[in-house]
């Protein structure tokens, strides 16, 4: 495999339907709540340098995307995906590594945060330093809660006046990590 992981650009346009495909068809499959995504929105993050596509000679295998919220003071990694005949090969891992990154580099002073449902990712969140997180932690954005609209479980974020939901939320908040590290030195 040629497997190339890189920061998505306009030449990568063409891969924005097959992308949000993706996303759609492993949401039916695991029957849990991932956010539609339209081929335009995808394209946009490519645009502003952005998202991160993994592809395999001309084949789009995996992508996911950064947002920012609440004027940069928060960023998500979304849209995580990897074709499903290119799992269990630390392609997701590589993903969200080169995403992270890119989201430290752009905004080194925001908190990442993320939702999910899948184990592995709770798994690659926690390696990157993001803990379990309530809803509240997270952005009050509510354009950021208005993506979760598309999802199977929405009406019980709604229920529950965004208390909860099926998805685990995570964050990496970079000022408790220098808490941490001051107090180390302190000892």
């Amino acid at each position: 495999m040629a497997i190339e992981i890189l920061i998505a650009n306009h030449d990568h346009h063409k891969y924005s339907e097959s992308i949000c495909n993706m996303i759609e068809d492993a949401a039916k499959k695991r029957g849990t709540g991932i956010a539609k995504r339209k081929p335009e929105y995808v394209q946009q993050k490519m645009e502003e340098g952005k998202a991160i596509i993994a592809l395999d000679g001309e084949k789009v295998i995996g992508f996911c995307y950064i947002e920012t919220w609440s004027h940069n003071k928060y960023v998500a990694n979304s849209g995580l995906i990897v074709d499903e005949n290119y799992r269990q090969h630390g392609l997701a891992k590589q993903i969200k590594y080169k995403a992270f990154e890119l989201s430290r580099t752009k905004y080194p002073d925001a908190k990442i945060f993320g939702l999910t449902t899948s184990l592995p990712v709770m798994k690659i969140n926690t390696e990157l330093g993001y803990r379990p997180a309530t809803f509240s932690e997270l952005t009050d954005d509510e354009d950021f809660w208005k993506g979760c609209m598309s999802c199977v479980n929405y009406d019980i974020l709604t229920r529950t006046n965004r208390k909860m939901c099926l998805c685990t939320g995570m964050l990496m908040d970079p000022n408790e990590k220098k808490k941490d590290d001051t107090n180390t030195d302190k000892k």
